[in-house]
C-alpha cells in the first residue's frame, strides 16, 4: 500500500508543511496528534492533513487544538479495504452521516466544507471527488493551491 501524508499549518501569513509517516493507526487521535504537534510548532490552532492512498482515494483532515477533527473522504467505499479509511470514518463528522450509496461508484463522505475558510467551497470539493476521473493527487493539488500551500505540496512530491 502506497500512502502519502502531509500536514500543513499557517505560520503567520505563510504556510509550513511536512510529510508524515502514519504507520499503524488505530484511532483518529493517532492521526490528529501528529498534525497538532506540527501546528503547535507554528503557533497555529489547527492543521490540515492531506492523505492519498494507492491512487485510489484521498482524505482531508482538519485537526483543532480544542475540538473534534473534521474529516472528508473522497470515497467512503475505502473503509471496506483500508484500515486507515475506517479509522478516519469513525471520526466525528462521518459518524452518523448515513451509509453512502456505493453501488454507483465513488461516494464521498464527511465534511466537504472543512476548508471553506481557506477558499475551497464544499461543492467544488465534492465535484472534484465524484466521477471526474481525476487522480487523488491532482485533486489534492487543486485543494492545496486554493488554500495557499500548493507550492509546498508540489515541493514534497518532487
Amino acid at each position: 500500500m502506497s500512502t502519502f501524508a502531509a500536514v500543513f499549518a499557517p505560520d503567520g501569513g505563510t504556510w509550513r508543511g511536512t510529510e508524515l509517516e502514519l504507520g499503524e493507526v488505530d484511532v483518529v487521535d493517532d492521526v490528529t496528534e501528529q498534525a497538532l504537534d506540527f501546528a503547535a510548532d507554528t503557533g497555529a490552532p489547527s492543521a490540515v492533513l492531506l492523505v492519498e492512498v494507492d491512487d485510489e482515494w484521498f482524505a482531508i483532515v482538519r485537526a483543532y487544538e480544542d475540538g473534534e477533527p473534521r474529516v472528508y473522504l473522497s470515497d467512503a467505499r475505502a473503509v471496506e479495504e483500508y484500515p486507515l479509511a475506517e479509522v478516519l470514518a469513525e471520526a466525528g463528522t462521518l459518524v452518523g452521516a448515513g451509509a453512502p450509496d456505493t453501488s454507483r461508484g465513488a461516494s464521498p463522505g464527511g465534511d466537504a466544507g472543512l476548508l471553506e475558510d481557506f477558499g475551497v467551497p464544499a461543492e467544488e470539493l465534492r465535484s472534484l471527488s465524484v466521477g471526474s476521473g481525476v487522480l487523488p493527487s491532482d485533486v489534492l493539488a487543486v485543494v492545496a493551491d486554493r488554500a495557499g500551500f500548493g507550492e509546498i505540496l508540489d515541493g514534497m512530491r518532487l
